[in-house]
């Protein structure tokens, strides 16, 4: 408590109306800790003890949470902060009834709070009409037809990365180690950044240097003074009236992305005029894209993005096509090293392609490598999980009936507005009852004929829950998809891979979702 109170020393002993503002956040506190374990239709649903008061079970790792789910059934309770009731489910019912219904289930206040600090209101954070909007301007964008017209720059960032990645080979017979996570994570910069909003982070190029850009996104995103104040502002809007006590580096970082975002997109803006020097309209980058569907007479002036909210795409395109691609590409690697006929097979196929950037039509023909990413998306998804909250009182229906504590048997669960379901993406991904038996087994040879199960759930592609479904779903899924294939078609072809370390060293961490380890490369 003394480190959530601390930011208000200063406050309460010279503002009494900050004071009695706290004082009644505390109180009202406290009457929702009570009200919720009294009244919560959740109460009786079972579930795992909640390790902490305060966060719950937001720190614990639902990755391994597959026993939880064999003890407890589909559909079991946690604990969110301030030890709220919540449910964690894989019943693709529930699931496909929360994402269809986006107007009545929208991400939790709080954590659109917290992203809303970094990514403002980028497609992220809004809900509702708001963010239908953003969706039909940038939907465009992020077409077959858009996307195809950036692979130039993928293949270029990922021969710079087989360059560098070939430089440390050569100094030794042998092979050498690389931390692939980090080449992987530099590259995948180097792409959103040119490929997203024309922004050379070089980051590949630059050993030791850090983008102006990049830097204050790092900053701010890894602000973690006070931590315990901004859970409770984002929990209990009431305590959002008081200063949010960030540090100055925060502060100093947010002007900096402000700045240079402006500059991207006045530039974007003037050259969608063809009032510039250039007058160049042809701009391939999504911010480019994105101004000009924004900008289209197609588009009445009360249906255009402002300013402020294209600006917030920015960090967003940040957040979403950086290092979650660099993630899946690492455990691709990974799964490679540790399956080395299939990496065999998918080096046969690659090199059986003549030309040294095939198209995104020619990767997508490929059936091997998309079996391959398909089981690698499976397998190691990349956002485990996504929460919404009911945004009204209302009875779903489920697919596996769950037993609660008193006996009762349940085909219908009741969720009242205000509370919280997570979906867990992991789950669904890996469930046995879906897959078979070997769900849990990395083999992309399924992917030649799927299970019939696997139809029911809710998915924009393959057959997967990795980039969700419905209003929500991932927008950039064709841009992440073919990135991914142009660095394994490039990096595959180049080295052979092996595990730098030993596979118990190699964990899974529920922040990041990626491996530790290295990868041994050899050319």
């Amino acid at each position: 408590m003394s480190t959530i109170l601390e930011p208000l020393k200063d406050i309460m002993n010279n503002n009494s109306i900050a004071f009695v503002g706290l004082g009644a956040g505390l109180v009202y506190l406290i009457f929702k800790v009570i009200y919720n374990k009294l009244t919560s239709p959740f109460r009786y649903i079972q579930g795992p003890a909640s390790p902490s008061f305060w966060t719950g079970h937001m720190n614990q790792d639902f990755l391994i949470s597959e026993q939880d789910f064999e003890h407890y059934g589909s559909t079991y309770k946690i604990k969110g902060p301030l030890n709220e009731n919540r449910l964690l489910t894989k019943d693709l019912d529930l699931i496909h009834h929360i994402l269809k219904n986006d107007h009545d289930y929208e991400k939790p206040g709080s954590a659109r709070y917290l992203l809303s600090r970094i990514l403002e209101n980028g497609v992220l954070v809004t809900e509702g009409e708001h963010h239908k909007l953003q969706r039909r301007v940038m939907n465009p964008a992020f077409g077959s037809t858009q996307v195809r017209q950036l692979i130039d720059i993928f293949y270029a960032k990922a021969l710079l990365l087989r360059d560098v990645w070939a430089t440390k080979t050569a100094e030794s017979s042998v092979g050498a180690n690389v931390e692939s996570i980090e080449g992987l994570g530099k590259v995948t910069l180097d792409i959103i950044g040119m490929a997203g909003f024309g922004y050379d982070f070089n980051a590949l190029n630059n050993e030791g240097k850090i983008s102006e850009l990049y830097e204050a996104f790092r900053i701010a995103s890894q602000d973690r003074e006070r931590r315990p104040w901004h859970i409770l502002q984002a929990v209990l809007p009431i305590f959002r009236v008081l200063p949010s006590f960030r540090s100055a580096g925060f502060k100093k970082a947010k002007k900096t992305m402000a700045r240079i975002g402006n500059e991207l997109l006045n530039e974007a803006q003037t050259l969608q005029s063809g009032t510039g020097e250039k007058g160049d309209t042809t701009s391939k980058d999504l911010l480019s894209l994105l101004v000009r569907s924004n900008m289209s007479n197609d588009i009445p002036l009360s249906q255009r993005m402002s300013d402020a909210d294209v600006l917030a795409q920015v960090p967003t395109f940040l957040v979403a096509g950086h290092e979650t691609t660099a993630t899946s590409t690492t455990w691709a690697l990974y799964a490679l090293s540790l399956h080395q006929d299939v990496q065999v097979k998918l080096r046969l196929e690659l090199l059986d392609v003549k030309s040294d950037q095939p198209s995104m039509d020619e990767l997508n023909a490929l059936p091997y490598l998309n079996a391959f990413a398909r089981e690698t998306l499976r397998l190691y998804c990349p956002v485990p999980q996504t929460a919404r909250v009911a945004m009204k009182d209302d009875l779903v229906s489920l697919r596996d009936p769950i037993t609660d504590s008193r006996g009762t048997v349940h085909t219908q669960i009741l969720i009242k507005k205000g509370q919280v379901t997570t979906v867990s993406i992991h789950a669904v991904n890996r469930d046995k009852k879906l897959w078979g038996p070997d769900a849990a087994e990395f083999r992309p040879e399924r992917w030649e004929k799927i299970p019939d199960a696997v139809a029911a759930i809710p998915s924009v592609w393959g057959h997967i829950l990795t980039f969700s479904a419905g209003n929500h779903a991932c927008i950039g899924w064709r841009f992440s998809l073919i990135e991914m294939k142009v660095l394994l078609f490039t990096l595959v072809r180049a080295f052979e891979f092996n595990l730098g370390v030993p596979v118990k060293d190699v964990l899974i961490k529920k922040q990041r979702h990626r491996s530790t380890a290295n990868s041994e490369c050899r050319w």
